[in-house]
């Protein structure tokens, strides 16, 4: 038989990777390209800083120099410390309205959450065109402007033309004909309650409801089913479910309550005497009234320290209490 060689296999060659190349250097564009974002922003955060974060700084500077009408004029404030806080904290007066800012903002702050929450349960029970008619109702008063509102607030309860002591010598209540709201230092701060209260519970409410709707229903099936009644429910579901919402509802009516500034001063100007006068109409009759610009500022400074030590104190409590039920 023929001898077949055997052939034996060429050796392979390693495959030559090519040469990798060289980095492309990055050109200026590209960096201006990143910068772009930031330059669409900045008149919106400029516009901020000095709409929002100048004033506050020059109420803080104000509040320690000697700032009356002639500095106004003429640029030479004196640094004086923390004098015109001393002055303010050794009135009496000063106290009286601290004391009235702080029962101001606890009657409308309770009344608003708790005409809210009752609204918001109420709506979440309706039917859709029930439901549609109270929502709509609620976004009107809510739209309705703060000054026009309390336009007609005054009107409701003039002393002649007002629809409400006409309606109260209608029932019988002679006692109400021409009878002077305004004029009476407790009736002042009810209508203002009022009013307040009519403004701030559309959003809160709104706010509650949207946020109802987000709980499942099957938690409420069970707890039916364990015999729970409406108030046990809203404790053990409804409330720590949206306590969350509850929360920052609650912040913001403090704050805005704490601030409310317009319906006073264009429904009383803080009268009569000093009944309806809270810490931010206090400020502005210090500095405008007495031309004490410095004072009027340092009370500015208190309102702000107040409020925030209000919504600390809040936080706190409610953290605590979240804290405990894990």
């Amino acid at each position: 038989m023929p001898v077949v060689a055997e052939r034996t296999p060429a050796p392979r060659t390693p495959r030559q990777r090519p040469a990798p190349r060289p980095a492309a250097r990055k050109e200026p564009a590209g960096r201006a390209h990143s910068l772009w974002p930031y330059a669409l922003i900045a008149p919106a955060i400029g516009g901020m800083l000095y709409l929002l974060v100048y004033p506050l700084v020059r109420a803080v500077l104000i509040s320690f120099q000697d700032f009356r009408l002639r500095q106004l004029i003429a640029g030479d404030a004196e640094f004086v410390g923390f004098r015109n806080y001393r002055t303010l904290l050794a009135d009496p007066q000063f106290w009286e309205v601290v004391r009235r800012t702080f029962l101001f903002m606890a009657i409308n702050v309770v009344l608003i959450m708790v005409i809210a929450t009752l609204v918001a349960l109420m709506v979440e029970r309706l039917r859709r065109v029930g439901r549609t008619v109270v929502l709509c109702s609620l976004v009107l008063a809510w739209a309705m402007p703060v000054v026009a509102a309390t336009t007609v607030f005054q009107w409701l309860f003039h002393s002649e033309f007002g629809i409400v002591n006409w309606a109260l010598t209608s029932i019988g209540l002679d006692s109400f004909e021409r009878y002077p709201w305004f004029a009476n230092g407790t009736a002042a701060f009810a209508i203002l309650v009022t009013l307040i209260v009519w403004q701030s519970v559309p959003f809160a409410a709104i706010t509650l409801y949207s946020a109802l709707t987000t709980v499942p229903l099957e938690l409420y099936e069970s707890a039916r089913l364990d015999g729970a009644g409406a108030g046990r429910i809203f404790r053990s579901v409804t409330f720590p479910m949206l306590r969350p919402i509850f929360l920052l509802v609650f912040s913001l009516e403090v704050i805005w309550t704490f601030k409310a500034f317009v319906q006073i001063w264009v429904m009383t100007r803080g009268g009569p005497g000093d009944a309806t006068t809270i810490l931010p109409v206090y400020a502005v009759q210090t500095a405008l009234s007495s031309q004490r610009y410095d004072l009027g500022s340092a009370a500015s400074m208190i309102t702000v320290v107040l409020m925030s030590g209000v919504l600390v104190l809040y936080f706190r409590q409610m953290f605590r209490q979240e804290d405990e039920t894990r």
